[in-house]
């Protein structure tokens, strides 16, 4: 056991509870230093950087940890994550495919890789990822809506509406969006309650 690591990756858990963020970053990074395979103190730095936007700096955090643990289906998420919100959706769709292939019950790897496709146009690939991500979350409208949204965009209207129908039951908000964002007014009929609520 190197103590050394381990002292500074304890202090980092002291400092990110008393919220000194900055100070637990350098403390994670010292373990990491001791002992560069401490894929603990690489996930927190890119948790802790990701939190504070530092996008490129996560993804370098959490690629590392990604080397370190390759077989971690949600350390390849998270780097997925931190490289779409830092604009690489071309990168964070082979970090989520990856998260995916590793756990396929990981519904957020099969979301972000369907918000990803789309994000570039993909809206064929988003549907296939985002009907995953639906049928391991079923009561999940963002899911949900993402879907209808792809298949609007791959021109499948009875697609559209099966899925409104669907999101209307638990989630009657979800549902009227996706009714406007894609142009349905014929299923406006389905929300019609809504200003009961």
């Amino acid at each position: 056991m190197n103590y050394d690591a381990w002292r500074y990756y304890l202090r980092g858990g002291l400092y990110r509870w008393i919220g000194r963020d900055a100070a637990a970053v350098d403390a994670y990074r010292r373990a990491l230093a001791a002992d560069h395979r401490m894929v603990k103190a690489a996930r927190m730095i890119g948790y802790l950087l990701a939190e504070q936007h530092d996008y490129a700096g996560a993804e370098e955090a959490l690629a590392r940890a990604a080397d370190l643990a390759p077989r971690d289906a949600g350390t390849w998420f998270n780097l997925g994550y931190v490289r779409e919100h830092g604009g690489r959706r071309r990168e964070a769709i082979e970090a989520f495919r990856r998260a995916a292939e590793l756990n396929p019950q990981l519904d957020r790897a099969w979301y972000g890789l369907g918000l990803a496709h789309a994000g570039l146009g993909e809206h064929e690939e988003a549907a296939r990822a985002l009907e995953e991500a639906a049928a391991l979350q079923p009561m999940n409208g963002h899911a949900w809506y993402a879907l209808g949204m792809a298949h609007h965009h791959c021109h499948r209207p009875e697609r559209v509406q099966e899925v409104v129908e669907h999101i209307v039951r638990f989630d009657p908000r979800m549902a009227r969006q996706l009714i406007l964002e894609a142009g349905r007014s014929d299923l406006a009929h389905l929300v019609a309650h809504l200003e009961e609520l």
